[in-house]
């Protein structure tokens, strides 16, 4: 089915399915700017033990008057997008960076398989990076973590980290 275009809530009665290839979006290159047609909504397997991965440029402007009734569908705002990665293979430097001026808020639990666990906040106004390593910071195969695009500054980090050792923050301000 080609994309479609709706106004208004959409309700179904037995649920939403996402199935196939084109629900996973790979990550295998030393670096890749993430957008909204390829890789918002999908799972993305984090492949490459070695990657930057940049977050777009938050928008949070509103729909111009010329854009008619209702909310424009080219609309560059991208306020609620929604990326979730997932590390099929363990990472040895994964790092996921923010825009210039913008922040991650939230939180991941980082566990070691020793049984040592700790959770680590990224505080919304200096933490722009959650870097990975496949041993303190997590990275471990089985890791994953949700970012979404909140606030004309904020993207909203939740995820649950492997760790090998004592868990550290994976988060940075660079």
């Amino acid at each position: 089915m080609a994309q479609a275009t709706f106004q208004g809530p959409v309700r179904s009665l037995s649920g939403f399915i996402s199935q196939g290839p084109n629900t996973v979006a790979a990550v295998s290159t030393a670096a890749v700017t993430l957008d909204v047609a390829n890789y918002a909504g999908k799972l993305i397997n984090i492949t490459a033990a070695t990657t930057t991965i940049t977050l777009p440029a938050l928008n949070a402007t509103a729909n111009p008057a010329s854009s008619g009734p209702g909310q424009d569908p080219n609309t560059a705002n991208n306020l609620g997008t929604v990326y979730t990665f997932f590390l099929p293979t363990a990472a040895t430097a994964v790092k996921v960076i923010t825009g210039a001026a913008n922040f991650l808020l939230g939180s991941v639990n980082n566990a070691a398989s020793a049984g040592a666990a700790s959770a680590f906040v990224a505080d919304g106004t200096a933490t722009r990076s959650i870097n990975l390593d496949g041993a303190t910071k997590g990275g471990v195969a089985g890791s994953y973590f949700t970012i979404i695009a909140v606030t004309a500054t904020q993207w909203l980090i939740q995820g649950e980290l492997i760790a090998v050792g004592s868990p550290a923050t994976p988060f940075a301000t660079s």
